[in-house]
């Protein structure tokens, strides 16, 4: 009979960094759109667990030569082989026992599982805030039930589930690795022991190294997004998605005048101070095209919480040891036919 030491024990054997276990009463008070129990009616709990990303596939973009380790080991990879590989056959253990088990996909920046079914919300847009247009989409099938496709947050899923919590740029830190992992899980139907959940504030420092460096600068320090978790008051600081979808790939808007040339079909983008290249490169994986590499809400929050010695994954050497680079494109000409 397996418990939740056993289902821990079995999640690490077969590649997972970090488990925690959350019941389904913490998800009182989500809105139908995203509450796990509007999927899975009997469910009794859930699994959330780790992936790392390690930290060595930053090295290439901290030093501003090497952009395709972070794009395809520590963001594709994860995603769209690592994870579905693994939590398609996690979730057969609890089928092999005779309870329904529902294997999820795997994080996206807005906090959801990929889900390109799903319906937009203004806290879950896909893939624009444009999206948000009113128009119908979907409808439910029934009376009392929300139209599909229900989305789980998965950085909720993984607060409640007592891996870490949800820091200030509302990436989610563990005390392990920091902002350096990505989240998948397992809804069941068999009853496993919760664990604790953290306390606000364990982790994050609240010391806006995040927003500062942000490229795009897609949070506002001032204003706070506040909800209540499972009776814990949690918040973060209000996230513009727009913003970083392009800001994260490099692209920076053009001024009234300019003719853009840094993505393909978008004449209202141009490279900007942090991505070397003159056109964005292809994705990796589908949609491994993060050229930034977390520049505030990932680099800059673990260089903060190493240098503060609160992460329990530690290192011989400081990751960063110069300043950050800022590549200048004023002197660039895209029609000139040498640099074509």
């Amino acid at each position: 009979m397996l418990d939740s030491a056993e289902v821990k024990r079995i999640a690490r054997r077969m590649g997972a960094d970090l488990v925690g276990i959350a019941s389904m009463d913490r998800f009182e008070g989500a809105p139908p759109e995203m509450d796990p129990r509007m999927i899975m009616p009997r469910a009794k709990s859930m699994i959330v667990c780790a992936f790392r990303i390690n930290r060595g596939a930053l090295r290439g973009i901290e030093e501003g030569t090497h952009f395709t380790s972070y794009a395809a080991m520590g963001y594709g990879a994860i995603n769209t082989v690592i994870m579905p590989t693994f939590v398609i056959n996690f979730a057969r253990i609890f089928e092999d026992e005779g309870y329904e088990a529902i294997p999820f996909g795997f994080q996206s920046n807005f906090g959801g599982n990929i889900d390109h079914w799903r319906k937009p919300t203004e806290d879950n847009p896909l893939p624009h805030k444009s999206d948000l247009d009113g128009k119908l989409r979907s409808k439910p099938v029934a009376e009392g039930k929300p139209a599909p496709d229900v989305t789980i947050h998965m950085r909720i899923a993984a607060y409640l589930a007592g891996l870490g919590e949800i820091g200030l740029s509302k990436v989610f830190l563990t005390p392990q690795f920091g902002p350096r992992q990505r989240l998948t899980l397992v809804l069941t139907e068999m009853e496993l022991e919760p664990d604790p959940i953290m306390e606000p504030g364990s982790v994050c420092l609240n010391c806006g190294a995040c927003i500062r460096e942000c490229p795009p600068q897609a949070y506002d320090y001032e204003k706070r997004v506040h909800v209540n978790l499972a009776g814990h008051d949690v918040s973060w600081a209000e996230f513009d998605p727009e913003k970083c979808l392009w800001g994260f790939r490099g692209a920076v808007p053009t001024e009234e005048g300019e003719k853009g040339y840094y993505i393909s079909g978008r004449e209202d983008f141009k490279p900007g101070p942090i991505t070397p290249f003159a056109h964005k490169p292809g994705n990796v994986y589908t949609h491994g095209e993060a050229i930034c590499g977390g520049r505030g809400c990932m680099r800059a929050c673990m260089v903060a919480l190493e240098k503060a010695g609160t992460l329990q994954n530690k290192f011989k050497s400081p990751f960063r040891t110069e300043k950050p680079w800022k590549v200048d494109w004023s002197d660039y000409d895209p029609n000139d036919p040498a640099v074509q």
